[in-house]
């Protein structure tokens, strides 16, 4: 699927809680016209998981791309991960997806993960928020099991 026409993106983004109810608490996101045929989308979402995403995307319609984005994904204030298109050549696991990546704990900073799904040429939305809804399950695992600890 490739970049949609403005109008069907504007439709993708603006229906996200009734597209996934169950995931989605509530959105910000707002698409605002650069010129004629680009656009930045900028907001986060809210998910019934406990997670936050804050997103922005670079978007040209003419040439059905996703110029840049950053999507970093928080529990609590806490970021816990983040995607991003920054080449990193010299690591060769990151190959299959370049240049998308996530980085995720531990040591966030410069664990990379190769991000399927990711892409310049189609919405990334539905992907993050399936990510979203697996990390949002391990991070209530994890969080139950450090409350077990302590009692």
């Amino acid at each position: 699927m490739s970049i949609p026409s403005r109008l069907d993106y504007e439709n993708l983004i603006y229906s996200l809680p009734d597209v996934y109810p169950n995931l989605v608490r509530h959105s910000t996101l707002h698409l605002y016209s650069t010129s004629a045929l680009t656009a930045v989308l900028r907001g986060e979402i809210i998910l019934k998981n406990e997670l936050r995403i804050k997103i922005l995307e670079v978007l040209d319609f003419k040439e059905k791309q996703i110029r840049q984005y950053s999507y970093s994904v928080f529990h609590g204030e806490q970021k816990i991960r983040w995607y991003d298109p920054q080449p990193h050549s010299e690591e060769p696991r990151l190959a299959k997806t370049f240049p998308h990546h996530f980085h995720t704990s531990p040591d966030i900073k410069h664990n990379r993960q190769p991000a399927p799904g990711i892409t310049f040429d189609s919405p990334n939305l539905s992907v993050l928020l399936n990510d979203c809804m697996t990390l949002g399950a391990r991070e209530a695992g994890d969080s139950d099991r450090s409350q077990g600890d302590e009692t």
